[in-house]
């Protein structure tokens, strides 16, 4: 039986390689042995340090965000904590998602490109696998702010409030993996296009009327 490599340096290499073919083809399209063929090591050497190709992708997540890794929700804490039980209001929600999402993507450094290139991968590639890559601990600080808008927004059931965090969250994807798929940034040479501090100042306003717009029904078909 082969000896397995189990050094650091062995867990880097593996670590590097996901990282680039992740963000080259996507989680799905990315097999394991395409990842230890790059890192020259055995594939059971992946099941040994990540127990499996999803655990192998928390990690490569894990990684780029460093010790940073609280702040999705960091801010959220405190807010919760100086409300004593109350609401908090739409706008201070929003406000303090966008902050979280804005020091996850700046361009200082190379794990925040890759975390943005991997989220945006998780949001705009369907596929077979692709549920799999959107990382549990991002999950989690979602649901985090659904239960703070669903407290701030009685009035709303659970699915309005549900739908509205997918748009927002979904928007503020496609925003920070700077993929303009519509090319309207470029047809119509917009200002802040590409500047993330930029975009989110004018997503905003956007986003807080969308939270507190009426409850939403469906248009009744002409002739019915």
């Amino acid at each position: 039986m082969p000896r397995i490599d189990s050094t650091p340096d062995a867990k880097t290499r593996i670590l590097d390689a996901a990282e680039r073919l992740f963000m080259e083809n996507g989680y799905a399209a990315t097999s394991i042995r395409m990842i230890t063929g790059a890192a020259g090591v055995p594939v059971a050497l992946v099941n040994y340090h990540f127990g499996s190709k999803q655990g192998l992708m928390e990690a490569v997540y894990e990684r780029a965000l460093g010790s940073r890794g609280g702040s999705r929700v960091s801010y959220l804490d405190k807010l919760e904590l100086d409300a004593a039980g109350k609401p908090i209001a739409v706008d201070v929600l929003v406000d303090a998602f966008l902050s979280s999402a804005l020091r996850l993507t700046r361009k200082d450094t190379i794990s925040g490109e890759v975390f943005k290139q991997l989220i945006g991968r998780a949001f705009y590639e369907p596929g077979p696998g692709t549920e799999a890559f959107f990382p549990a601990e991002y999950r989690e600080a979602v649901d985090r702010y659904r239960q703070a808008f669903m407290r701030t927004l009685p009035h709303l059931s659970q699915d309005d409030v549900v739908w509205r965090m997918y748009f927002f969250v979904g928007i503020v994807a496609y925003a920070m993996a700077g993929k303009d798929v519509m090319r309207m940034t470029e047809t119509y040479s917009l200002a802040d296009a590409g500047n993330p501090e930029g975009i989110m100042a004018r997503l905003r306003p956007f986003v807080v009327a969308g939270f507190l717009a009426p409850e939403g029904t469906l248009p009744t078909a002409v002739g019915t």
